[in-house]
């Protein structure tokens, strides 16, 4: 490939490590807003999801000029291909923490309840999947990719967990049901995150292997949350 396109894809990496950051501050601040209840901090989350918007379509537009002005092969391909996706998956992890922040709103106007499981936890789980994909990105570390998407399952088994924690309090205190149900559908949100920061992780896997691992792991379990998340107000 020519120099130019060389120095065009170059600088298609920076935009989207650019664009990496930019979700994980939301996701943090996201996270930080719901654990404090702060209406403000969750606020800014909100606004800063139409920067990301626009940088969700302006590297996706991006791509598609490289591949059509310069019709890449083989690894060439493999990458921007890659990064069509993992561009889409980010726009999707700012959207997950929008949602996260919209809780944080919500739960700021009532009374406090407290959480019925451990968010921080899982949080702090989700968020460090997140980083790590991004990290397998920057450093083409297939070793990296692969630990995010066997970390996967952990998440998924603490949205299990909060599941039976979240009908537990429910019977203890029905008076809070739209709070509990509210803080409920963050631990929804949190395993979406870590679900996307998994296709990123799939992603560089792709990219540098030319190895398409979706749907090779087991079924994920399953449990009703979708019916419980969906009795709050404003889900997302």
């Amino acid at each position: 490939m020519s120099v130019h396109f060389l120095h065009e894809v170059e600088r298609l990496k920076k935009r989207i490590l650019s664009l990496g950051a930019a979700v994980e501050e939301n996701v943090r601040d996201a996270v930080e807003a719901i654990e404090r209840r702060d209406a403000v901090l969750a606020a800014q989350v909100v606004a800063g999801d139409d920067d990301v918007d626009r940088a969700e379509v302006d590297i996706e537009e991006e791509c598609l000029k490289l591949l059509a002005l310069y019709q890449p092969v083989a690894v060439d391909l493999r990458y921007i291909v890659a990064i069509l996706k993992i561009n889409n998956d980010l726009e999707r992890i700012s959207d997950l923490a929008v949602n996260i922040a919209q809780r944080a709103q919500y739960l700021g106007e009532r009374a406090p309840v407290p959480f019925p499981f451990d968010l921080r936890r899982m949080a702090d789980h989700a968020q460090q999947m997140l980083g790590q994909c991004l990290d397998a990105l920057i450093e083409q570390n297939e070793a990296a990719a692969r630990a995010v998407c066997a970390a996967d399952a952990e998440v998924d088994a603490m949205n299990r967990a909060a599941y039976t924690r979240v009908l537990e309090a429910l019977r203890r205190d029905p008076a809070n049901a739209e709070q509990i149900l509210c803080v409920f559908s963050v631990a929804r949100q949190l395993e979406r995150i870590a679900d996307h920061a998994t296709n990123i992780a799939e992603d560089v896997l792709y990219m540098l292997r030319g190895e398409i691992v979706r749907h090779q792991a087991e079924a994920k379990g399953s449990f009703p949350a979708e019916r419980v998340a969906a009795a709050h107000p404003g889900g997302g």
